[in-house]
């Protein structure tokens, strides 16, 4: 893949993860509209029937919901071909129902990798590997 297609998927994640950090989830559904193809086959764990765009939207909604303050760190980015992979370290404070637990007010903070396909400038596939059981144990739902 040429370069410069490198370069704009590259582009098009740091929009993506910008919007992620204003905490703002009407932000965040306006740039998965502009970036996101409809019919995103999102490869993680989603806690609704929905599909594509709409699921990546509703976990936004729900991690927010939760954790009012999130914010997704970077640590790596490395891209080659029609893909992105990213490095992240997520932190937030446990405010809002989240798994069916209530607010705890704990902070959380655990790693996810991510990565991400591009196609006609688009994201076209999620992969995600969150690290839950870092996440559930920090917010006493299961035994440390």
């Amino acid at each position: 893949m040429p370069a410069a297609q490198v370069t704009a998927g590259k582009a098009t994640f740091s929009r993506f993860h910008d919007a992620v950090n204003t905490g703002d989830a009407a932000v965040i559904s306006k740039t998965i509209d502009e970036v996101v193809e409809p019919d995103v086959l999102f490869h993680a764990p989603v806690p609704t029937g929905a599909t594509g765009a709409q699921a990546l939207k509703q976990v936004w909604a729900v991690l927010l919901r939760a954790f009012p303050d999130l914010h997704v760190a970077v640590e790596d980015v490395i891209a080659e071909g029609d893909k992105v992979v990213a490095r992240n370290t997520v932190t937030g404070t446990h405010r809002g129902e989240f798994r069916g637990f209530p607010p705890t007010g704990k902070s959380v903070t655990y790693n996810e990798i991510f990565i991400f396909r591009f196609a006609g400038g688009r994201i076209a596939e999620i992969w995600g590997v969150v690290d839950v059981l870092a996440q559930m144990k920090q917010l006493g739902m299961i035994p440390a």
